[in-house]
């Protein structure tokens, strides 16, 4: 049986990769950030949660963990116009749970299959904001998940002869809470003219693509971003 820490797993496509994940036979050990049913608890603004997460992790796991998916992250507005120390708080942050906390999370994934001579797979869910940037109360988001790409990227030339893996998955706009408000406070169905496809992408089609990644993408493919955006960004 396949075992998998999945972050950001109570809602939108966290939960919706763990239903998808489960019912092809993996045990998924979820995260949220505070007490949710069986998720284990950890708030990624606290520099410590992450080992403390990956260690109660491993602990329920029996020792021994598959495949790591970075899926956590905060989409919050942070305005220029806000104050200084707020500005730098909401940069600090997003940093920290959008970035920070899957790389503290990947350097233990990869320790942990370095010391038992296996290999391992990481799927990062990262952003089309990445790739294009955001809107202007945005830089952090982008900033984030385009430092995202490039962790993604250097796992997977480093450790790739290990058999450590890396694929990464970057959504355009998604039909989930997070999103919600920023697509209302962007004009809502206007700003559907900027997708060819006509519409977002549900959680359904981003937790497809994590569980591909996760388990059938063929190792050649490491390093490979996909993209799920509607076409509203093409590279």
């Amino acid at each position: 049986m396949t075992t998998i820490l999945l972050t950001g797993a109570s809602r939108g496509i966290g939960a919706a990769a763990r239903k998808m994940l489960e019912a092809r036979g993996c045990r998924v050990i979820g995260q949220a950030t505070g007490p949710a049913g069986d998720l284990l608890a950890a708030d990624f603004t606290d520099p410590q949660a992450p080992q403390a997460l990956w260690e109660e992790a491993l602990d329920r796991a029996g020792g021994t963990i598959d495949v790591l998916v970075n899926n956590a992250g905060l989409f919050s507005p942070n305005p220029l116009d806000g104050s200084d120390i707020a500005w730098l708080d909401g940069w600090e942050d997003t940093l920290r749970i959008n970035l920070t906390a899957a790389a503290q999370l990947s350097r233990f994934a990869v320790r942990h299959w370095q010391e038992a001579s296996r290999g391992g797979r990481i799927v990062h869910v990262a952003s089309r904001a990445g790739h294009r940037g955001d809107s202007p109360a945005h830089w952090h988001y982008a900033a984030a998940k385009g430092g995202m790409l490039a962790l993604h990227k250097t796992i997977a030339r480093q450790y790739a002869a290990g058999g450590i893996l890396s694929y990464a998955i970057a959504p355009g706009f998604t039909d989930t809470d997070m999103a919600g408000d920023y697509l209302a406070s962007r004009g809502g169905p206007g700003l559907l003219a900027d997708i060819p496809l006509g519409r977002v992408a549900t959680p359904d089609e981003i937790a497809t693509m994590i569980a591909f990644c996760a388990l059938d993408a063929p190792p050649s493919m490491t390093g490979a971003t996909l993209d799920a955006n509607g076409a509203s960004y093409v590279r």
